[in-house]
């Protein structure tokens, strides 16, 4: 059974979560969020609360087919914890699928993992994926190898039937 990881945080897109989640689970596939810590529930960007099933200190990138990184604010908490950008960074460099949208992409600039990759997000954070050495382009999903990204919830179904094709690869 594959296992997907969604990150989860504070002032996260309501959508960016529960889309994929849910959709993710429909393949019969064990998806669970991870937080700063597990059962703590932490309020969207519009109150709707979402709780961590899982600690990131209790996650590691060989517990995980793939990692789904959502926008909203929360990426600028993740980008400035360790413990995300490594275990972004270990994903990723493990081959296995990194999917991000949105505001998603401010972790992958931390975590380093940009460079050479082609990929979109939210037009506001595109001279950030530029400058950290990716090329953007304004598409509803760009697939650079293992790194599937998307701009914003309208894109959400082209985002997921990205992550479902790669994970049935």
């Amino acid at each position: 059974m594959k296992r997907i990881g969604i990150l989860i945080e504070f002032n996260y897109e309501d959508l960016e979560v529960w889309y994929p989640l849910y959709r993710l689970r429909e393949e019969g596939w064990e998806t669970f969020t991870i937080g700063p810590e597990a059962g703590k529930v932490y309020q969207s960007k519009k109150g709707y609360p979402c709780k961590a099933d899982r600690s990131i200190d209790d996650v590691i990138a060989e517990d995980l087919d793939a990692l789904i990184i959502p926008g909203g604010f929360a990426p600028d908490y993740w980008r400035r914890d360790k413990r995300f950008c490594s275990l972004t960074s270990q994903v990723f460099q493990q081959g296995k699928p990194v999917a991000s949208i949105c505001h998603g992409p401010w972790l992958l600039v931390s975590a380093k993992v940009l460079t050479g990759k082609t990929l979109t997000c939210f037009h506001s954070i595109k001279d950030d994926v530029i400058n950290a050495g990716a090329t953007y382009q304004d598409a509803a999903v760009v697939v650079d190898g293992n790194l599937i990204t998307s701009r914003t919830p309208n894109d959400l179904p082209d985002f997921c039937k990205a992550i479902i094709a790669q994970l049935k690869d």
